[in-house]
C-alpha cells in the first residue's frame, strides 16, 4: 500500500463539484416542495368561495413553479460559494497540519499489454526498399 497526503485541493475544482452536487439536491428538493405547494395551494383554493378561489389556485401554481426553478439555482450557487470557501480553508489548514493521509492500493491490470511491434523480415537485409 502506498500512503499519500493530500496537501492542496483545487479551489475552483472543488467549487464546481460542490455546486453541481448542490444543484442536483436543489432540483430534487425544489420539485418536491414545488409540487407540495401546488397541491396544497390548489386544495386550499378549492375550499375558498367561488369568487376568490381561481386567483388563489393560479397563484399557488405560479409560486410552485418559481420554487422549482429558483431552488436548484440558489442551492447550486450556495454550493459553489461554500465549496470554494471550504477548499480555501482546507488549503490553509493543510499548510499547518500537513493534510489528509490516504492509503492507496494498486491493482494489476486485468489484461496484458500487446507486445511491441517487430521488425519486418526481408530476404536481403542490405537491400533498401
Amino acid at each position: 500500500m502506498a500512503e499519500m497526503t493530500v496537501r492542496r485541493v483545487g479551489v475552483l475544482s472543488v467549487a464546481k463539484i460542490q455546486g453541481l452536487l448542490m444543484f442536483v439536491m436543489g432540483l430534487i428538493i425544489g420539485v418536491i416542495y414545488g409540487l407540495i405547494f401546488m397541491i396544497f395551494g390548489a386544495a386550499m383554493s378549492s375550499l375558498a368561495p367561488r369568487d376568490e378561489g381561481a386567483a388563489g389556485g393560479i397563484g399557488s401554481i405560479v409560486i410552485g413553479l418559481i420554487i422549482m426553478i429558483a431552488m436548484p439555482i440558489f442551492y447550486g450557487l450556495m454550493g459553489f460559494i461554500g465549496g470554494a470557501i471550504g477548499a480555501l480553508i482546507y488549503n490553509i489548514a493543510a499548510g499547518f497540519v500537513g493534510g489528509i493521509k490516504i492509503d492507496l492500493e494498486g491493482e494489476a491490470p486485468a489484461y496484458s499489454p500487446p507486445p511491441p511491434p517487430q521488425q519486418q523480415w526481408s530476404p536481403n537485409p542490405y537491400q533498401q526498399t
